[in-house]
């Protein structure tokens, strides 16, 4: 197994790595993505600042997008233009200045310059100095890394204990819009097992905690609850009121995030992963930002967004 463990494959233009294992004894070496086990032939996509562990939690490697120099290296899969790419739904940091793109190469580094050497399929391996080399992936200003930094903020962060910190979202969709971040490393719901249970519960009775001490509790109405396909790496639960009166809410999958399935309220994921120990997200989940504009109130459909604010506020 340690001669062809893992495959990888990087899609450069949004700025991720899809990590399958292909070994047969998965229970006995497995591989894991910020410790969280990958089962044999499932993927999982690996984002800058993430740790890829080959085997029982040994050999560690981040990806790093690396500004090449020179002839391409054909054998990483696709490039980076210097025009601006879409990004995977990334419609919650629609906000951020976007990161110069450039033709690109992918590398795995070995975060402790470990001289095991495994085979990783479509990627090349390039064992370097571990420390530094980690601790400039996951400080590397990545678009997606954001909220890993921001919930180290002092001044981001409205509460904090053993297990989460809540900090305010930088580009608020409401009046009150915070998110809920664990501390342990946890990329997205994708990664959620029922061993994260109490952890999810934990969650949501702080949410319930930020609504119970809001000035504007009594007159305005809050769910709680986690994007399909979040564009930001880190678990995290929204709390947000229900007024949508904010000018970074900008477009119609800024809109439609929050008051279309897309959105799965914390109760509804807390139920699934204790009964079947995991998040299901429904296929073609992100058709859903494309809906028309409608009223999350009375259903009524606006053609634009400064017509559905001004709707919003007869309500």
């Amino acid at each position: 197994c340690s001669r062809q463990q893992v495959e990888l494959k990087a899609d450069c233009n949004k700025g991720y790595v899809t990590v399958k294992q292909v070994c047969f004894h998965t229970g006995v070496n497995p591989t894991s993505v910020d410790l969280v086990n990958i089962g044999k032939d499932e993927e999982v996509k690996m984002k800058p600042g993430q740790v890829l562990y080959i085997v029982n939690k040994l050999y560690p490697y981040t990806v790093q997008f690396a500004e090449e120099s020179g002839k391409t290296d054909t054998r990483v899969e696709g490039k980076i233009q210097t025009k601006k790419m879409p990004r995977e739904d990334s419609f919650e940091n629609d906000d951020v200045e976007p990161v110069p793109r450039k033709t690109m190469k992918v590398e795995v580094v070995d975060t402790k310059g470990s001289s095991a050497n495994p085979k990783l399929s479509h990627t090349s391996v390039s064992p370097q100095e571990g420390a530094s080399s980690k601790k400039a992936s996951e400080h590397s200003g990545h678009w997606s890394q954001g909220l890993k930094s921001s919930m180290q903020d002092p001044k981001m962060q409205v509460y904090k204990d053993e297990k989460t910190v809540v900090i305010k979202d930088k580009y608020p969709k409401a009046r009150y819009h915070w998110l809920i971040l664990p501390w342990d490393p946890i990329s997205s719901l994708k990664s959620v097992t029922r061993d994260h249970l109490e952890l999810l519960e934990h969650m949501d009775a702080v949410g319930q905690k930020m609504v119970e001490q809001c000035p504007a509790r009594e007159s305005l109405e809050f769910r709680l609850g986690y994007h399909a396909v979040p564009s930001m790496s880190q678990l995290h639960l929204h709390v947000i009121s229900q007024d949508f009166d904010s000018p970074a809410l900008k477009t119609k999958k800024h809109w439609n995030s929050f008051t279309t399935d897309y959105f799965l309220n914390s109760e509804d994921v807390i139920e699934m992963v204790r009964s079947k120990g995991k998040v299901i997200v429904k296929d073609n989940v992100s058709e859903l930002l494309k809906l028309p504009l409608r009223c999350h109130r009375c259903k009524q459909q606006l053609s634009t967004i400064p017509q559905l604010k001004e709707h919003l506020r007869k309500h």
